[in-house]
């Protein structure tokens, strides 16, 4: 058993990652001020946080029955999924992980979507459904601004992506245009949405008190339920329906400044060799993508320093990327007083000299950043929880963070305990493929509806 504890100095430089109650109040009161921005037609041209309407406006009742298809584009590798809804929480799914290779992702738009088409095609073949006409819900995980159910123009691309001529355009539009260059296939898009969006359906599908969806993976964001009055840019028919979904895109949330008082030396630097610099500031707080560098960032400053490993690191500690999010988890999951995941982490970053000191010191430094960034999620959950002021909220999460970072529920559930309203209950779910079987429901309610 270890007796190894914290360093002073550690400790000390570790203050700025901590977010008191105060600050919490502060990020919340700018997050809603935020949030109302993006509402409104006024506002939202300049807003951070864009508040997208997603024209999905009713939840599923558990009774859609039927075959759908689900396209899950959100990263480097895309999903298509069969799902054969039977009602009452039966459902039978089949699924296909297709890679995306770098020159497609860096590519022009027209090559990333023969390249779905063909994937599309071959996984309609496979499950010998040629003869069928399938509504098919299309999860496209980049910032949409949408039109309609069936319209959406892609904002800017995020996670890597860079592909030309998408920005701006429909991708709805040009899915459809890949799949009639190939003419073989039978498919009818019923709707685009963003993974929070099928998360939200996901989770609202076994629990009806469902209203926020929510994704902490590679990227992070926000679904939730808003009154139509109050979502301005809603332009669809007057169908008397009282609500709809908004797509927050939380991720550029601090882009003008806004969290700059929270913000640190390894916020910054990481900010300044991203691909999309000055963008997505708190998801560059919060998420998978970012997570293990900033850590990195801090272990480089303070072998600097000397206050690590003698002040001797290695060349893979000090190249950038090297440090992986799953690093962050594995090294939080060590049992209290044992370093075993930590030391395994050091020896594939080719580091053999570190002490039980170094471990201690290094875990305290990934659960400050942990814990920082499901504080902001806390923050953001706990703001539209009070927004909408139901008694009871059940929130959809989704994301490899959420999934398997050993602390990250419990550090939410405490968190957002103490922000929401005390009239408010909430209950905090894992949603079982949000974005794959919530495209599809999506789909189903949008068939059922049309019927």
């Amino acid at each position: 058993m270890s007796t190894a504890r914290v360093s002073e100095g550690i400790r000390d430089a570790c203050q700025e990652l901590i977010l008191d109650d105060k600050k919490i109040g502060e990020i919340m009161t700018r997050f809603l001020k935020e949030i109302q921005l993006g509402l409104k037609k006024e506002t939202h041209a300049k807003a951070d946080i864009k508040c997208f309407v997603t024209y999905v406006q009713d939840l599923p009742n558990g009774k859609e029955r039927g075959k759908f298809l689900a396209l899950d584009l959100g990263g480097t590798n895309f999903r298509v999924l069969l799902i054969h809804l039977k009602g009452d929480d039966d459902f039978e799914m089949q699924s296909k992980i297709y890679a995306i290779p770098q020159s497609i992702m860096l590519g022009s738009g027209s090559q990333l979507f023969d390249h779905i088409a063909e994937c599309l095609a071959n996984f309609i073949k496979e499950h010998k459904l040629q003869d069928e006409r399938l509504p098919l819900g299309f999860t496209f995980s980049f910032p949409l601004k949408q039109l309609g159910l069936t319209k959406g123009f892609l904002i800017r691309w995020t996670k890597g992506f860079n592909c030309e001529g998408v920005v701006d355009h429909d991708v709805v539009e040009l899915l459809e245009e890949a799949l009639k260059r190939r003419g073989d296939v039978q498919i009818e898009i019923c709707a685009v949405l963003n993974d929070t969006t099928g998360t939200l359906m996901s989770c609202g599908w076994k629990n009806h008190d469902c209203r926020i969806g929510v994704i902490v993976g590679t990227g992070s964001n926000a679904c939730y339920v808003e009154r139509v009055e109050n979502a301005e840019l809603y332009d669809g028919p007057d169908n008397g329906k009282s609500h709809v979904l908004i797509n927050t895109e939380w991720g550029a949330f601090g882009d003008n400044g806004a969290l700059d008082f929270i913000r640190t030396e390894y916020d910054r630097e990481m900010d300044e060799f991203s691909i999309n610099k000055g963008k997505q500031t708190v998801e560059k707080m919060i998420s998978g993508m970012y997570m293990g560098e900033l850590v990195r960032l801090a272990l480089v400053r303070f072998t600097k320093a000397g206050l690590l490993f003698g002040g001797q690191g290695s060349d893979l500690l000090f190249k950038r990327y090297q440090f992986f999010t799953k690093y962050v988890s594995e090294i939080e999951g060590d049992s209290p007083g044992s370093f075993f995941n930590c030391y395994d982490v050091l020896e594939e970053l080719g580091i053999f000299h570190a002490t039980d000191e170094d471990c201690a010191n290094i875990r305290y430094i990934c659960e400050c950043i942990s814990s920082r960034a499901a504080h902001l999620s806390s923050a953001g959950i706990a703001t539209l929880i009070n927004k909408m002021n139901e008694p009871s909220v059940t929130v959809g999460v989704d994301g490899s963070v959420y999934r398997f970072h050993p602390r990250f529920h419990d550090l939410m559930m405490e968190k957002i305990r103490t922000l929401v309203h005390d009239h408010i209950s909430f209950d905090i779910m894992l949603s079982e493929d949000g974005s794959g079987r919530g495209a599809a429901l999506v789909a189903a309610v949008a068939s059922r509806d049309a019927q």
